[in-house]
């Protein structure tokens, strides 16, 4: 291990903590002259071997099988009564390592030493957590329009209960992900791990090892050392499986064992991992509808659909777009660092006509441009002009006459997307984004109604 020199002159000062480091094969790499000591072993002795093989009853093992530290815990050894704390290293989402240090209890100041170090391992642990962390609370939800708050009323009585799941239904842009952040927040796992799948954005051949991760040698171009999937991140805390419509059926069965069993084996593995994770998806597919065209298992959805909780469209909620106007603009104005707070009643009446088929997440996009666009105008309210963009598209008819409404749903469709991929330039990435779809489910659209461009 690059550094030894430095680590050595870090942990040699302390003559009451013995610290050892392992590689994800339990091979060590590091030990200093403490440790060295209570071992009754030469450095030489111990670098490069497995560290079951020197001490049969480390915890360090235990961590490189789990990926979770294990602290607090008596270790005796050779006459020396010891504290010791393991834990785990990583490197993004790959378990690398473990990192050991044991304080005697001989010294007065075990006591406040110790604390120091527990101190320092939530610190790590916190760290090892930071890309897995859910931002959004309740207070974050707002609105006031009846449907919205008996949805938002559910959801923080459901919090209560850890180990219930919980399916959030709702178009696209309703805040689905923002409910189940709020959920985990409010919820006693908030200082465990929220965990985000997009089962639509994951190729389906590498879905089995995102979800449940793999061992060494488990198929080619795996990992040495194998790697964590989604569900042992999530350990303890919360797995957030967005587009759950969008799963494949054989993954459906495989991911239904695993709710069931309550544990899952890696690919290529041969050792059951026990799991203690709260399931929350999301849709905006009708899953009834699903199930009855064969297209998902009626047993997973009732395995997910414990309690469901419905976030209604924002052209249904005309209370709260004016309230969102308000908080959106006051986020805006943090973030870019503009002093817009106000828009005119002219923009109010545009703002509550409009039919906002992209939800929310339309609102939020829309304001944004219109400050841009005052921004440079130096001005300190938001007027008509900075939503002639918007005014255009409200002016387009919607579909009437003999027709079916799957024919209208599709005349629809069209026009969003044809409308998306003009505002963002005819990049099909951005606009995928920009819908919040997936970028082989805009590729299949625009196949389907010829809007294919170069």
């Amino acid at each position: 291990m690059k550094g030894n020199e430095k680590l050595s002159e870090i942990f040699n000062q302390n003559p009451y903590m013995a610290v050892i480091m392992v590689d994800k094969d339990g091979k060590v790499t590091f030990i200093n002259e403490t440790y060295s000591k209570v071992l009754r072993l030469p450095p030489e002795k111990v670098l490069g071997r497995s560290i079951t093989a020197i001490t049969p009853t480390t915890q360090t093992a235990k961590v490189l099988r789990t990926g979770k530290a294990v602290t607090a815990y008596n270790w005796n050894i050779n006459g020396h009564q010891m504290i010791g704390c393991a834990l785990p290293m990583f490197e993004g989402d790959e378990l690398v390592g473990c990192f050991a240090y044991s304080i005697s209890l001989n010294i007065w100041d075990s006591k406040t030493l110790f604390e120091r170090l527990i101190a320092e391992n939530n610190m790590l642990k916190e760290v090892a957590h930071k890309y897995h962390t859910a931002k959004y609370e309740f207070e974050d939800l707002v609105g006031i329009d009846m449907s919205f708050l008996n949805a938002k009323s559910l959801a923080q009585q459901i919090a209560q209960q850890p180990q219930t799941r919980v399916l959030i239904t709702g178009e696209t842009g309703t805040g689905k992900e923002l409910f189940a952040q709020a959920i985990h927040n409010a919820s006693p796992r908030a200082n465990c791990p929220f965990v985000r799948v997009n089962c639509a954005a994951i190729p389906e051949n590498l879905l089995e090892a995102e979800l449940f991760g793999y061992e060494t040698g488990a198929y080619t171009g795996a990992k040495k050392g194998g790697r964590m999937g989604k569900f042992e991140l999530a350990n303890n805390g919360t797995i957030f499986l967005d587009e759950i419509g969008e799963l494949p059926l054989a993954m459906q069965s495989k991911l239904l064992v695993v709710l069931q069993e309550k544990e899952l084996e890696r690919i290529g593995g041969d050792r059951p991992i026990k799991l203690d994770v709260r399931v929350i998806s999301a849709t905006n597919r009708n899953l009834p509808k699903m199930v009855e065209n064969g297209l998902f298992r009626e047993d997973l959805y009732y395995r997910l659909n414990v309690v469901q909780v419905e976030v209604p469209a924002l052209r249904n909620r005309q209370a709260d777009i004016y309230l969102l106007t308000e908080y959106i603009l006051e986020k805006l104005n943090q973030r870019l660092g503009t002093e817009i707070p106000r828009i005119s009643r002219e923009v109010s009446e545009i703002l509550q006509k409009h039919h906002w088929p992209g939800n929310v997440r339309e609102l939020e996009n829309v304001l944004e441009r219109a400050v841009s666009l005052a921004f440079m105008e130096k001005t300190e309210i938001l007027d008509k002009k900075h939503f002639d963009f918007l005014c255009r598209k409200s002016t387009v008819p919607y579909p009437v006459g003999k027709k079916s409404l799957k024919m209208m749903v599709q005349e629809s469709e069209e026009k969003i997307i044809s409308r998306m991929l003009e505002e963002n330039g005819f990049d099909k990435v951005l606009t995928a984004e920009a819908l919040d779809i997936d970028l082989s489910s805009l590729y299949r659209k625009l196949k389907k109604y010829k809007m294919m461009t170069n």
